[in-house]
């Protein structure tokens, strides 16, 4: 998988996560855009496209709970998958994330090699699952055209009978 042209947008109010993260992803390939609560977030996340977005859970005035609920709730923007990176470390919290929407769940202090593992392996299957609905999409076409052809012959047998 070529990280080229991949966009990950990450959400945390602490600079220095932002940062290593900043710099991890970047050197790594991949294009970064950063927001630093669920707020501004929201407002840039359309404009940006991102291929997936790693989101703090603790965060001031929106937290990344509401944040994921409202990115969920967005037909623009439902599908980007959303990895938790968080302190926050119980079950209810990582099961409530899941339910909320979100494809994976890293706790803080994080490795940034475990970080890029679960990115390459949520993008590819963004990737897969995208190519599937293509491919979808398509046979049903070409079922429809099928339907069509047998309808036009089913029709043109009646008249010679």
């Amino acid at each position: 998988m070529t990280k080229q042209n991949f966009i990950i947008f990450i959400v945390d109010d602490m600079p220095a996560n932002l940062g290593i993260l900043d710099e991890f992803l970047s050197h790594h390939g991949f294009e970064v855009l950063i927001a630093q609560d669920g707020k501004s977030a929201l407002a840039k996340v359309e404009k940006a496209q991102p291929h997936l977005i790693l989101l703090d859970i603790l965060m001031p005035e929106l937290d990344g709970f509401e944040t994921c609920r409202r990115f969920k709730a967005n037909p623009i923007t439902q599908d980007i998958p959303i990895i938790f990176m968080t302190a926050l470390t119980d079950t209810v919290d990582k099961v409530k994330g899941f339910e909320l929407g979100a494809v994976d769940y890293i706790t803080k202090p994080f490795e940034q090699e475990e970080v890029l593992a679960r990115i390459k392996t949520h993008l590819r299957i963004s990737q897969l699952q995208q190519q599937l609905q293509i491919q979808n999409i398509q046979l049903q076409e070409k079922n429809e055209q099928l339907d069509q052809l047998t309808h036009h012959y089913h029709n043109e047998l009646k008249n010679y009978i």
